[in-house]
């Protein structure tokens, strides 16, 4: 850990939870006119968050072993208290009285610590959505970043047009982020409008139908079309770290190929 103060009590109070944390995450923080319309846009956008997370998948490997998981960080990230999705906030006083509920508990050191899949920044005047892995590709980093702006505008725009939220249990969005993380898109997606599978290519044409006003209005649609192809065509992050360990079994391989897709990019 770093050498502050706060840190170490994070070390002392979480033991092995916290020494094993050896993550790191791509934030993204999109700008919101205002604390009521950050809290209308995380009630609107918590379903679709594991799509993110399921584009992002770049930790297969734990330990020196192949976790089975496209993102495994999601898996280890998870076991914070305060971690995962969030129930609908309602309104501003929603969303401060469940972190002062956390807080109050004593299981989180302070607001800082309450690591929500998405949730209002302390420091700026943004929603920051926390979900995605960092990428090996730095133009995958790109895609996800525009996908997340497109997302908040979108949720902003039903938010003041008095669009409910939908009612999706935390039970269900903690099932889905964990499909997500397993096979990210080798597989199946749970489709947060009707809690069943679907293919995750499927589900991630819709959430870009979905999002289609907002790509068009930032100029991001030729982007994410890009970078959705690429995407198919050449696998995850994950997937490529493990086409390198498969030539020789070798993580140095990994390591190696990560640093120089890093320069190339």
């Amino acid at each position: 850990p770093t050498p502050d103060p706060r840190y170490e009590q994070i070390t002392r109070e979480y033991g092995l939870l916290a020494r094993q944390q050896l993550t790191c995450g791509q934030h993204v923080h999109v700008d919101v006119e205002s604390r009521a319309e950050g809290v209308g846009v995380l009630d609107r956008l918590r379903g679709w968050l594991p799509v993110l997370t399921a584009l992002s998948g770049n930790s297969p490997f734990w330990q020196g072993e192949d976790s089975g998981y496209q993102s495994f960080r999601t898996v280890l990230w998870g076991r914070w208290p305060t971690a995962g999705p969030t129930a609908v906030f309602g309104d501003e006083a929603g969303y401060d009285a469940a972190v002062a509920e956390l807080v109050e508990s004593g299981t989180t050191l302070d607001d800082g610590m309450v690591y929500f899949d998405a949730r209002l920044s302390a420091r700026y005047p943004t929603v920051e959505i926390r979900v995605a892995d960092v990428c090996t590709d730095v133009r995958d980093a790109v895609l996800l970043a525009a996908l997340a702006r497109a997302l908040v505008d979108t949720a902003a725009e039903r938010w003041r047009s008095g669009e409910p939220a939908a009612p999706t249990s935390v039970t269900l969005l903690r099932a889905a982020s964990w499909r997500a993380a397993r096979s990210g898109l080798s597989g199946d997606l749970v489709d947060p409008r009707t809690g069943k599978p679907v293919p995750a290519w499927q589900l991630v044409h819709e959430l870009v139908e979905l999002l289609g006003p907002a790509l068009r209005r930032c100029g991001d649609e030729q982007l994410v079309a890009a970078g959705l192809a690429r995407l198919r065509a050449h696998g995850t992050g994950a997937d490529r770290q493990r086409n390198s360990f498969a030539a020789r079994a070798s993580l140095t391989d990994v390591v190696a190929d990560a640093a120089v897709r890093t320069l190339e990019s």
